[in-house]
């Protein structure tokens, strides 16, 4: 039985507080509903969630914390037993959530040693529908991670989680390179991505369509900020693409049009990522290279708990 619904925040520690803060505001188009001595909250004018991203001043980037829904605190305990007779490690028991619009849930580590956060319960924040030109994101879309173990993440969030796999893209020199995983009919919430060390990989927000999103992008290169892919279309998952760097490095991208599957009919496509239109149907990105690649490896994540083998 899958236990989780949806993805709801991205939490990201940063050296450069004040520079990110306003890129994610100003440039990026999400709205600060809550400051606290270093700590902002950021929401997405389409989305029900409180907030989509937290920042946190701090003296390393890292990632702080990948938040998901759950349906009901009963299902939040629920997890939190399969879990611990999973020998899983918890960080906390479920409880009262402490951020914008409370709520109901716990803290755990996943295989790689980041830290996962399960809630439900949480206020509905004030929302609204984004209009025709509203070049700014509707909510967040997924979270792509860089794992040094591809399959024993995958595993991992397939056997404690109840994700599923839709797609993966290999290629013949490479092998398996990432791992696009869902929880719900929308084709992935989050990827892993085979990395030399565990990072964030992006952070993906959607456009309420093709001419918002690419009236997005325009407007974040207008501002000077080092586009690294796009933009362009997949194929796995046939959705959209521009990829940015925020001012600290990490990479953040437009989509939109993210494919929503019937998981009852669905079976998975192995893609051959060396070939041009999978990686971009369209043809009009810049070319997938190395160097795209790396730019998305993102800095080592050294604030990790380092897990024991599973």
């Amino acid at each position: 039985m899958r236990l989780l619904t949806h993805l709801r925040h991205v939490d990201l520690a940063v050296p450069d507080y004040d520079k990110q803060l306003d890129f994610y505001s100003s440039v990026w188009g999400l709205t600060k509903v809550a400051e606290d001595s270093g700590i902002s909250f950021l929401a997405a004018e389409g989305s029900p969630e409180q907030y989509v991203v937290r920042l946190r001043r701090a003296e390393e980037k890292r990632l702080d914390l990948v938040s998901y829904g759950a349906a009901s605190a009963a299902d939040v305990d629920t997890l939190a037993e399969r879990l611990l007779a999973g020998g899983v490690q918890l960080i906390s028991r479920p409880g009262r959530v402490d951020t914008p619009g409370g709520g109901y849930g716990f803290r755990f580590f996943d295989v790689d040693g980041r830290t996962i956060e399960v809630s439900a319960g949480v206020d509905v924040r004030q929302h609204r529908k984004i209009e025709e030109k509203e070049s700014i994101p509707v909510k967040l879309s997924h979270v792509v991670l860089n794992s040094p173990d591809l399959n024993r993440t995958r595993e991992w969030y397939e056997r404690h989680l109840g994700f599923a796999l839709s797609d993966t893209l290999s290629s013949p020199h490479m092998g398996e390179v990432m791992h696009f995983m869902r929880i719900s009919s929308q084709h992935h919430s989050m990827a892993i991505a085979q990395g030399p060390h565990t990072a964030l990989h992006h952070v993906s927000f959607e456009m309420r369509g093709i001419d918002e999103y690419m009236r997005g992008s325009g407007r974040v290169m207008r501002a000077g900020f080092k586009k690294i892919w796009g933009p362009g279309r997949h194929m796995a998952g046939d959705n959209t693409f521009t990829y940015f760097l925020d001012p600290h490095g990490n990479t953040v991208e437009y989509t939109t049009e993210l494919e929503n599957l019937d998981e009852d009919t669905w079976h998975p496509h192995v893609y051959d990522f060396s070939q041009p239109e999978v990686t971009d149907q369209w043809g009009t990105a810049n070319p997938m290279n190395e160097l795209v690649a790396k730019e998305s490896f993102n800095d080592p994540d050294r604030g990790v708990f380092v897990a024991p083998p599973v």
